[in-house]
């Protein structure tokens, strides 16, 4: 259908199991993982809807946890790589643009802008300092370079954390034996329905068409997303899903257990 190196084909699963935004925050994440792997068959899918990173105060501990459970789901006899598969949600987003902030024609205000929309938690896991990027971007993008590249050995020294963030997909969605897409289809934020989906480009994170979904959108019958920018809470329609309890925002950590046919299993929060 696609870019496989952009959208992820979950093929056909036994159920998906799908995790809304998480936000740093480490705890509310590692209670669903004890959840989810006591109930865990051969067949499933474990799907990150993106924006791990951002506003929580436990990110570094965050990724290293999915990196656990990623481990523990590999060790099922059976179960292989592609079973397990993350989203980039807009907080990752932001994170790639910030590691390449000496290549924006106006940098200080990009930086600016994305402080405001919760980067700076990230940044400070990661030991940068928000001050000291401005003054960078202020100084040119020799200094800014220099910035960037602590960022980017800080991020190396924790294991398996870059690669990680390489993987990350755009969207992904089930397909039948003929590789034809099936009912369900998985986003982070949002998606146009006026638009096919190779087109949609970053409506993935930052779109907002996801409420005008009052039909099926393309061949999809229900259209899954991890976060809600208006903070609506879990909302379920004839053809959508929004997994978001407003992890971050002093919320909880939603999850979803569907069937590939699009029916909703279960709704789980921690």
């Amino acid at each position: 259908m696609a870019d496989d190196s952009k959208f992820a084909d979950l093929g056909r699963p036994r159920r998906v199991w799908a995790i809304g935004a998480i936000h740093g925050h480490v705890d509310r994440l590692a209670a669903l993982h004890d959840d989810i792997g006591r109930r865990f068959r051969v067949g499933d899918r474990v799907l990150y809807l993106g924006n791990f990173l951002g506003h929580g105060p436990g990110i570094l501990a965050t990724l290293d946890e999915l990196l656990l459970f990623r481990r523990e789901i590999m060790a099922v006899r059976s179960v292989i790589a592609s079973d397990i598969v993350y989203l980039r949600g807009a907080q990752e987003e932001m994170w790639q643009k910030l590691l390449q902030l000496q290549f924006a024609p106006n940098p200080q205000d990009v930086l600016t802008w994305m402080l405001g929309q919760g980067i700076e938690a990230t940044l400070a896991a990661y030991g940068g300092d928000a001050r000291q990027g401005l003054a960078a971007a202020r100084d040119g993008a020799v200094t800014l370079t220099r910035w960037t590249n602590m960022l980017r050995q800080a991020i190396r020294s924790h294991g398996g954390h870059d690669n990680l963030m390489s993987g990350l997909r755009r969207c992904a969605y089930n397909s039948d034996s003929d590789g034809q897409s099936g009912p369900l289809l998985f986003v982070s934020s949002g998606v146009e329905p006026t638009r096919p989906l190779a087109a949609q480009g970053d409506t993935f994170w930052w779109g907002s068409g996801f409420l005008r979904i009052t039909e099926p959108y393309d061949s999809f019958s229900r259209v899954v997303r991890g976060y809600d920018p208006a903070h609506a809470g879990i909302r379920v329609t004839d053809y959508t899903l929004t997994l978001d309890g407003g992890c971050g925002f002093g919320g909880t950590l939603a999850a979803a257990c569907l069937a590939p046919d699009g029916e909703i299993i279960e709704i789980v929060e921690a």
